[in-house]
């Protein structure tokens, strides 16, 4: 007994972690090495190379590949056909495996369909980047980016719900938390 489901069109290569409640579904190839943790869902065509780490509570939607170098924290969440890299100047006949970068995706951050992650960045907690977006940096915790290149147009909830900030604070129209922008950065506001 495994702990975790595997469609029968997909493999799982020796040597790869998988933790339990986990499911990955239909043309998947996860290679040794790879640590994925507990309750994940690996949609239709998903890779997931060695060197890489999931956290736990992760969606990967169809047709993503999680590059060497990446790590996704609890709760991150990969839109459909989204793309991260791992180096920055590519070229088929010269090796840069020593050169990959490592792109870090914090706890709850979304990335939208299509969305484009080069590799280097460090997304932060609660990020929103929406469809089609090319993320080029570093984003902010709770940033909502749009664009090519990507760029920040305002703060998202841990709800995923889009924030009005008046007077330097907002607090959520759908689950009520409260937070304060300081500096370019926005930070929750603890109410216990």
């Amino acid at each position: 007994m495994t702990g975790y489901y595997v469609h029968p069109s997909s493999f799982v290569d020796a040597g790869a972690a998988i933790g339990a409640g986990t499911k990955i579904w239909h043309f998947c190839h996860v290679m040794p090495g790879a640590e994925i943790g507990e309750r994940c869902n690996l949609g239709q065509n998903v890779v997931v190379m060695s060197g890489t780490k999931i956290g736990n509570n992760v969606k990967i939607q169809n047709n993503v590949s999680i590059y060497e170098g990446v790590v996704l924290e609890d709760d991150v969440f990969c839109g459909p056909s989204c793309v991260f890299t791992n180096v920055i100047n590519p070229r088929s006949h010269v090796s840069r495996k020593s050169e990959y970068l490592r792109t870090l995706v914090k706890r709850g951050a979304t990335i939208g369909a299509n969305a484009t992650v080069i590799c280097g960045a460090t997304i932060g907690e609660y990020a929103f980047i929406g469809a089609g977006a090319v993320v080029r940096g570093d984003v902010a915790a709770y940033g909502l980016m749009v664009g090519v290149p990507a760029r920040r147009v305002g703060w998202m909830c841990r709800c995923g719900v889009r924030l009005d900030i008046l007077a330097g604070g907002a607090v959520c129209s759908a689950c009520g938390s409260s937070y304060r922008e300081t500096k370019g950065l926005l930070e929750p506001v603890d109410l216990g």
